[in-house]
């Protein structure tokens, strides 16, 4: 088979929802300009060669439904002869995409292909709009089937014995990690500037027009501590641990990687950055969805002929403390390689784009730090985790 090769990635900030910098910028517009920026990083590249524009998304409707990935494509790449395509694997979205995008390139069927995810928690709700229960699943007892995210982290805190004060900790390190990471450029090589033209009005009442350019992550914030973060109540069950404070944030943002076939790259005369080695996902009881990485990384690995001691870096998804330290605790994972930068506690979880955002950001750091195999994991809604591996090269 083919291998599968990344030559370039690129990253929007990510915004607080649903009062953010991206409150009022629309998903498939968010999307559009990455995919535009990044296209233009090539000199002289043919946009009609691409063969398709995979885009994940958890919440497909309204502004960011009827295909949005097609929309995407044809306002991305202002042609129309890319297709495009939706994915909803809720939070592995991003990820997702990249997996097929892999696929389709070492089984011949595609030579080069854009996949990431979008979304935009600002416009959307969690949920969506009209979320209809099935009244035969829940009569029958299953109704962790619907569960939000929320209960299924205060499961997860139970079962595996995860203290509240450790939740504290792990989102405050969460939180100076990334404000270290910003303060130090790590991601600013990621990030592409997206100009937002805000509608205000002066002291004399008429509406002025500011602009601006976005391109450093809303979510950190200086003024955490742990004493504060032990102050938060819980939101989700009485005499719970889960706070706002330990949990990830709701976000806006869009990431976009384009993957190639190895005669795509002689065609393009280019240098890879990265290998896309394999993936995996696993599906376990819904109500603790947040430990889907403990039975996906192990599959992942085992098809890659990998251990763990070989993975250097990791991009965890923070969808809640709890759930994070459950899987480090479980698979016994050296915290040391994981986040380094950060993760979603502090940097926002914009649901189909991270699994895109964070393989951008792995990446990224491991070429910095001149390392060969990293993996981006995550829980996934509904009870499922997924895991891939990338080689950088």
């Amino acid at each position: 088979m083919n291998d599968a090769y990344i030559i370039k990635g690129y990253r929007t900030a990510v915004g607080k929802a649903p009062r953010g910098f991206f409150r009022f910028k629309r998903p498939d517009e968010l999307a559009a300009e990455t995919i535009e920026f990044m296209i233009n990083q090539i000199d002289g590249f043919d946009k009609s060669t691409i063969d398709d524009v995979i885009v994940g998304n958890a919440m497909p409707e309204a502004e960011q439904g009827l295909n949005v990935g097609r929309l995407i494509s044809l306002m991305g790449l202002k042609i129309d002869d890319v297709p495009g395509v939706t994915v909803n694997r809720y939070c592995a979205s991003g990820l997702e995409t990249i997996a097929i995008a892999a696929a389709k390139i070492k089984s011949g069927m595609a030579d080069c292909i854009i996949a990431g995810g979008v979304e935009s928690m600002s416009f959307i709700p969690m949920g969506g709009y009209k979320p209809v229960p099935g009244y035969n699943i829940v009569s029958k007892g299953n109704e962790d089937y619907y569960w939000g995210m929320g209960l299924t982290a205060e499961q997860v805190a139970k079962d595996y014995n995860i203290k509240r004060e450790d939740q504290d900790i792990f989102a405050f390190n969460s939180h100076q990690k990334a404000l270290k990471a910003i303060e130090e450029d790590r991601f600013k090589n990621q990030i592409v500037p997206i100009k937002i033209d805000e509608i205000y009005l002066d002291n004399n009442n008429k509406k002025q027009t500011r602009s601006f350019n976005c391109n450093i992550d809303e979510g950190p914030r200086k003024d955490t501590s742990i004493e504060a973060l032990n102050k938060l109540r819980p939101v989700f069950a009485n005499n719970g641990s889960v706070t706002a404070g330990n949990s990830s944030q709701m976000s806006d943002g869009a990431a976009f990687l384009m993957i190639v076939s190895e005669n795509y790259l002689k065609k393009l005369n280019i240098d890879p950055v990265a290998r896309f080695v394999n993936y995996s996902v696993a599906g376990l009881p819904p109500k603790i969805m947040g430990v889907g990485p403990v039975k996906a990384i192990p599959k992942v690995l085992e098809k890659s002929n990998l251990k763990l001691n070989d993975i250097e870096l990791i991009e965890l998804n923070e969808a809640f403390a709890s759930q994070s330290l459950a899987v480090l605790n479980e698979l016994n994972i050296n915290n040391d390689i994981v986040n380094v930068n950060g993760g979603a506690i502090a940097l926002g979880h914009p649901l189909g784009c991270t699994g895109a955002k964070l393989s951008i950001q792995l990446i990224d750091e491991m070429q910095k730090r001149n390392l060969k195999y990293g993996m981006v994991t995550m829980c996934v809604g509904t009870g499922q985790g997924a895991a891939g591996i990338f080689e950088i090269l």
